[in-house]
């Protein structure tokens, strides 16, 4: 590992922006995208976890939906990351800054049933759901227009997937519990 240590652009700045957002609303946008950007790694290992624990009947379509689910939270980190540093800033990285601008509260270490499970990934959902309309109307409202478009896409996807988690939670099944003896 080298020793060398040259640091380019200290965490927590914000430089000049080749699309030419002022610098004022820039720090407004990144400090947005930088919490959603925190939200989005939670979900990302609540939703491994969840991919990583699920027992039962249901276990392989399920197991395969939240690994679908997972990849695209890590996709949509992956494009807020890339949208901070457009906009002159740089993207919260380490676990611990991650943790700490993080707004949603992450599941403990208990494993639980896929039921219990889904309910607090649609409870984690709403919350992050509510933050990007919040921080689509900020973007909108300081003239950042691509990164409102990108909100919304993301917004469309985080919203689809609650849906699914909904519809999981319906008491309707075709499986069907064992008789007790």
């Amino acid at each position: 590992m080298s020793t060398q240590k040259t640091v380019r652009r200290p965490a927590g700045s914000v430089h000049e922006n080749p699309v030419r957002l002022e610098q004022d609303k820039a720090e407004q946008v990144i400090e947005a995208l930088n919490t959603d950007l925190a939200d989005a790694y939670v979900l990302y290992h609540q939703l491994h976890k969840h991919h990583w624990n699920v027992e039962g009947a249901e276990h392989l379509p399920i197991h395969r939906w939240l690994q679908e689910a997972y990849e695209e939270v890590e996709l949509a980190a992956d494009e807020l990351a890339e949208r901070i540093q457009a906009l002159g800033g740089v993207p919260h990285a380490s676990m611990t800054t991650l943790a700490e601008a993080a707004t949603v509260e992450p599941e403990d270490e208990d494993v639980y049933d896929i039921r219990t499970s889904f309910e607090h990934d649609l409870e984690m959902y709403g919350e992050i759901i509510t933050s990007y309309r919040e921080h689509i109307k900020l973007a909108e409202g300081l003239g950042d227009y691509t990164t409102s478009e990108m909100l919304r896409e993301q917004l469309v996807d985080l919203e689809e997937h609650a849906h699914v988690i909904d519809h999981y939670l319906e008491d309707d099944t075709l499986v069907l519990e064992s008789a007790t003896h």
